[in-house]
């Protein structure tokens, strides 16, 4: 039997998304996007909770297309609102038409939205080499500066620990714990 992280032990889903996902690193600005908007809409809530609606989220956002979602307009956002199947908060929904309007003002600057997000770390994950959950951290100096540049760029629901998940979710940082299988692969 697999040796993982135990926040994720005992759901499929969140062990296939472990497994498969977390932690490796995402150099697309697409699913850096999805993930980003998934994000915002997580704080407050489990991942899990993110998890289980991420299929009808790629739905409501057109494939997280954010060409298309930085203009949206107020019948599309309205028709979200009215969306039982996504989170249905007003001002996260708006946020995803702000953060992908940013977005695109930072692949023009950029290049592309990888190459500004993964800047920040010379364009390696951080290996973190933590034994027990209780030990990595919520948010981190690193999380801090990126969210404050978010933030300066437009960017909304983007506080130091979203931005952190985000990190660890598109393996900008290791955070699996050094018992887990994946640990090692992806060092």
């Amino acid at each position: 039997m697999k040796q993982r992280c135990v926040w994720c032990e005992g759901d499929s889903l969140y062990e296939t998304y472990h497994d498969l996902e977390w932690g490796t690193p995402v150099f697309d600005d697409a699913t850096l996007f999805e993930f980003l908007i998934l994000e915002t809409f997580q704080a407050g809530l489990s991942w899990i909770t993110i998890l289980r609606k991420r299929e009808h989220f790629r739905e409501a956002f057109d494939a997280f297309d954010y060409q298309k979602i930085a203009l949206y307009e107020a019948p599309k956002l309205e028709a979200l609102m009215q969306n039982a199947n996504i989170i249905r908060n007003r001002l996260k929904i708006n946020s995803a038409v702000t953060n992908a309007q940013s977005f695109l003002r930072i692949q023009k600057e950029f290049g592309s939205f990888s190459n500004y997000i993964w800047g920040f770390v010379n364009g390696k994950p951080i290996q973190n080499r933590y034994k027990k959950l209780e030990e990595i951290p919520a948010n981190t100096p690193l999380s801090d500066r990126i969210s404050k540049d978010l933030k300066k760029r437009g960017f909304k629901f983007v506080g130091s620990t979203v931005v952190y998940a985000h990190m660890q979710a598109t393996g900008m940082v290791n955070d699996h714990t050094t018992n887990c299988f994946r640990h090692k692969e992806l060092v």
